[in-house]
């Protein structure tokens, strides 16, 4: 099951304490101090890996705890840092604080990596409080505690253009089309149960559309699969509403209305994003006067007809996203 909210708990490392030793040769029986310095206690970072889709990793293991440093040794001889602890987290993934809800790191970058928790400081040897007076100090620094948070991770998609509609609108078979992507497609609504990512080339760019479960009145009080599935389209530049005008889903201007109003309820922003209105089906013999309806009613809305089970303009759809991406 796709995981994209979740909330962990880290704890750094304690820095190792100093060493309180002192010089035993076999002529100095009685030698100056020699406590070595404490090792630093292992960090946790978080850092952005393209190779994750979700939080799954986070499902179970909710607890990271780095080691902590090495005590320092006689000699002078320092103790081990400990090992760093990194997380792999998709990139854009949101890092919170728990209690105040502020945002610590947004990791949208591949590779972008983040300190999470700062390992403890290792204290100092006893050999560093030598003095004119005290020439044998019995006394060395403790280590520092480690950072320690509970943290909350949110995965926000990171996509060039995100697909919206009422279930069985044709979203998964016009992602399918269009990339790479193989999402399950069937006649049922809620196919589609977390969201697909699929890569488009066109003109030797490449936009990633992300379609997301399909969403039904009242998605904003919970109703159907909620309307959770909305973060995933906060950072995409377009948003491609998908009607199904076959008539079969019932009636498309009702229907967009559905959607517009559960956009808005999730997120005015979300709601004033840049939309292209795609009409699918039009294979469907009821489709020319759905269509034709809807235009009456939103004569200013402007609009594009395919039918992405028959492959028919996609490559018009395709221009336009192009256009909307990259033409300025």
């Amino acid at each position: 099951m796709f995981l994209d909210e979740t909330v962990i708990y880290v704890k750094a490392g304690h820095g190792g304490a100093g060493g309180k030793h002192f010089l035993r040769e076999k002529y100095k029986p009685y030698g100056g101090p020699a406590g070595g310095d404490g090792g630093a206690g292992g960090s946790i970072y978080l850092q952005a890996d393209t190779g994750l889709n979700s939080l799954n990793d986070f499902r179970y293991k909710k607890e990271f705890i780095a080691s902590d440093g090495q005590n320092g040794m006689r000699n002078k001889m320092a103790g081990r840092d400990a090992d760093d602890i990194t997380l792999l987290v998709p990139c854009g993934t949101v890092a919170r604080q728990t209690e105040t809800q502020k945002i610590i790191v947004d990791l949208t970058k591949p590779g972008e990596k983040f300190l999470l928790a700062r390992g403890g400081k290792g204290g100092q040897g006893n050999y560093h409080f030598a003095t004119s007076r005290n020439q044998t100090p019995a006394y060395a620094q403790p280590g520092l505690p480690g950072e320690e948070l509970r943290v909350e991770l949110e995965l926000k998609l990171i996509a060039d253009a995100g697909l919206v509609g009422l279930p069985n609108a044709g979203k998964s078979t016009l992602l399918k089309m269009l990339t790479n992507a193989r999402p399950k497609i069937g006649d049922y609504p809620f196919t589609t149960l977390s969201p697909n990512l699929g890569i488009l080339p066109v003109y030797k760019k490449n936009i990633v559309i992300a379609d997301i479960p399909g969403l039904i009145e009242g998605a904003s009080d919970g109703a159907g699969l909620g309307d959770e599935f909305l973060r995933h389209i906060e950072r995409t530049k377009i948003i491609v509403h998908l009607i199904d005008t076959s008539g079969l889903s019932g009636d498309p201007a009702q229907n967009y209305r559905t959607i517009q109003q559960e956009l808005k309820a999730y997120s005015a922003k979300l709601a004033r994003k840049k939309q292209l209105v795609v009409f699918n089906k039009i294979d469907v013999p009821e489709s020319a006067e759905n269509i034709a309806r809807f235009k009456q009613e939103f004569p200013q809305i402007e609009t594009l007809s395919i039918s992405a089970a028959a492959g028919q303009n996609l490559d018009g759809l395709k221009e336009i996203l192009y256009k909307a991406l990259y033409a300025h």
